[in-house]
């Protein structure tokens, strides 16, 4: 590749991402803490999920590790470089794309845009003009290239926006909410993308979203925030699998009376009735308890006709670890 200027060193022995002991407080001592005492690691090539609650610290703790904002304590390191000794040239490692940001010059087209970012990395937009148009092609774009970006619609001026993100082709690349007005046929065009990044390209995706389905699908690890702080991190497989309960469906004959489906209620995990369809939904930590609600479903004289396994899932797991206001133990050390 024809390049104006070297790309920065990066060294293989060093994680992308280290983040030891951030912390930042807005508005002083009596202020907010967005985020507090984090530490964490990226692996370099890998695909990484933030999530957390609106409010977690997730966009503080991204602007944190980007240099855009300040930490009052700890460290950054990129590829073993401590990010604040690093100034300007933080940003050939580091791209990104925030949400509800103006990420490109809404007065330029898509094609003046992204050959501006591209040049912003020392990258002679020329030669990888043929590259940046099959980006373009695969994030549905080739029709608007010549058009001024304010005359797109909200997925568009998304779609703009990541290609020119991508087009800077920094080692690291940070999304907040990618797929945010997103179509379908958008949404899975951007999933290959991120994928074909991380596993040809050796380039290191740390992304934000609360579509809980492209993170399942692309990540390789996720973190999850909340409060400010990390409470658990880990594969996608392994964090389901931390919470060894399952949900059932469950048809009945009937719904016990009310004051026995409050007593179930409180003697079992999670039950959930449905008046109209007589059927319940619960969540066991194990088939042994889900033999001990049956029994006390026939004590109250209610048949389960049928039963149905539901899958666990990110989302799943999701809930049940930002909901658990003691769950403060990270599932795996960071």
């Amino acid at each position: 590749m024809n390049e104006t200027t070297p790309r920065p060193a990066v060294d293989a022995d060093e994680p992308a991402v280290r983040v030891r002991d951030v912390s930042k407080t807005y508005g002083g001592e009596d202020g907010v803490t967005a985020v507090d005492g984090v530490s964490l690691t990226v692996e370099r090539g890998s695909v990484v999920g933030l999530l957390g609650p609106n409010g977690a610290g997730k966009t503080t703790l991204m602007k944190s590790i980007l240099g855009v904002v300040v930490p009052d304590e700890g460290t950054v390191e990129l590829f073993g470089q401590d990010g604040a000794s690093l100034g300007r040239d933080r940003y050939r490692y580091v791209s990104a794309m925030l949400e509800g940001a103006r990420n490109i010059y809404w007065r330029m087209s898509l094609r003046e845009n992204v050959r501006y970012f591209t040049g912003l990395q020392g990258i002679a937009p020329g030669s990888v003009r043929e590259a940046n148009t099959e980006l373009i092609s695969r994030l549905g774009m080739s029709e608007k290239l010549d058009e001024p970006v304010k005359e797109f619609s909200r997925g568009q001026k998304q779609r703009a926006s990541l290609a020119c993100v991508l087009a800077q082709r920094t080692p690291i690349t940070f999304l907040d909410e990618p797929t945010l007005g997103l179509d379908v046929q958008a949404g899975r065009a951007l999933q290959r993308e991120l994928r074909d990044l991380a596993s040809d390209e050796d380039r290191t995706v740390l992304l934000s979203s609360h579509d809980m389905d492209v993170v399942e699908e692309l990540c390789d690890r996720v973190i999850v925030l909340d409060d400010g702080s990390v409470i658990a991190a880990d594969t996608v497989a392994a964090l389901t699998d931390v919470f060894d309960s399952q949900t059932y469906e469950l048809a009945l004959s009937g719904l016990p009376e009310r004051d026995d489906r409050r007593a179930l209620a409180d003697r079992f995990e999670s039950v959930s009735w449905d008046g109209e369809d007589a059927r319940a939904t619960v969540t066991v930590a194990s088939g042994e308890r889900l033999y001990d609600l049956m029994d006390a479903l026939r004590e109250a004289d209610v048949v389960v006709e049928s039963m149905n396994t539901a899958e666990r899932d990110l989302e799943a797991a999701f809930v049940q670890v930002t909901s658990d206001t003691d769950q403060k133990e990270v599932t795996e050390a960071v």
